[in-house]
């Protein structure tokens, strides 16, 4: 009994006609594409410091942090603080500045900034301890901005070659146009939620693109084994009825993981509430892409050609 699964998302001999939404899926994703790269122009992203430079600084006070009077001291000192908040306990402080101005001088300038504000919250609520000062300059910030760029644009490249190399060209096209849509939309995500996009963020971007991946290929497995299968089902029913078929390991991979992540978007505070609510929002696009775009799209692509390879197979 125990060897018996314990809950299925549908029955195994329910087949449900994928492929009759097709346009209307092909429709909305891209749509919601195209607004998501509106707004990455406008408002844009909200760059995080190690992509628009600056200083960042964490503190603990002793007791919960008061923040009003922490201000206070800070514009006494004439310090402008691009951003103060809570991230973590009541008592850890997150300050963000701008870096002073490139130059000679701009270390010195970086040190005695810290150091005013060190003394404006020692000050406002003795007893408080720095715990780590990080400035980030301009150019390096530029570069790592480049490099996360190219890090998402090689990842996309693999993938493409991952796929073309195990499958067939059709697979290939199909599963990169599904995700660059996957992208666009987790890039429209962060303009609307105005998380910062940082390092972390391409890292989160990178791991929906690895999961979506997996999740597309577990269906193109299927796929491709029908296609010897079935030799002369048309492609639209083979395709209903391969992602039918892997439905409930779809499914049940995509909520493990959502479930998994789901907590710490509650409880993981400033630094790990952003990576995970964009996990939670791939997780969700990845699976249903899977579904009502690269299914799709390999039925646009190659109808013609893999029903002929595999009646040039009989």
């Amino acid at each position: 009994m125990l060897s018996r699964p314990l809950f299925r998302f549908v029955s195994d001999d329910k087949r449900i006609p994928f492929m009759r939404g097709r346009y209307a899926g092909l429709a909305t994703s891209a749509i919601l594409s195209l607004l998501s790269v509106g707004l990455f122009f406008v408002p844009g992203l909200k760059l995080g410091l190690d992509f628009r430079g600056g200083i960042v600084v964490e503190a603990r006070t002793q007791g919960p942090a008061n923040f009003p009077a922490l201000r206070l001291a800070l514009a006494e000192q004439h310090v402008t603080a691009a951003g103060i908040q809570r991230f973590g306990a009541d008592n850890d402080v997150l300050i963000q500045l701008d870096t002073p101005e490139a130059g000679p001088q701009q270390e010195a300038q970086t040190q005695k900034l810290v150091d005013t504000v060190r003394h404006a919250v020692t000050s406002a609520q003795p007893g408080t301890q720095i715990l780590r000062a990080d400035a980030v300059g301009a150019s390096v910030s530029r570069e790592l901005f480049r490099d996360g760029l190219l890090a998402l644009g090689s990842s996309l490249a693999m993938i493409l070659v991952y796929i073309w190399v195990r499958f067939e060209r059709e697979f290939a096209i199909s599963a990169v146009i599904t995700l660059v849509l996957d992208l666009t939309k987790t890039v429209g995500f962060l303009a609307i939620t105005r998380f910062q996009f940082d390092l972390v963020m391409v890292a989160a971007i990178l791991t929906i693109l690895g999961y979506s991946t997996n999740d597309k290929v577990v269906v193109y497995d299927r796929v491709r084994e029908n296609l010897r299968k079935y030799r002369t089902m048309p492609l639209r029913e083979l395709l209903d009825l391969s992602i039918n078929e892997t439905l409930n390991r779809t499914l049940g991979t995509s909520s493990t993981v959502f479930l998994a992540a789901l907590p710490l978007a509650i409880f993981g505070g400033h630094s790990l509430s952003g990576f995970a609510t964009v996990m939670l929002f791939g997780i969700v696009v990845g699976t249903s892409s899977s579904i009502f775009i690269a299914a799709p799209l390999l039925l646009l692509m190659g109808e013609k050609r893999l029903r002929r390879d595999s009646a040039a197979r009989k």
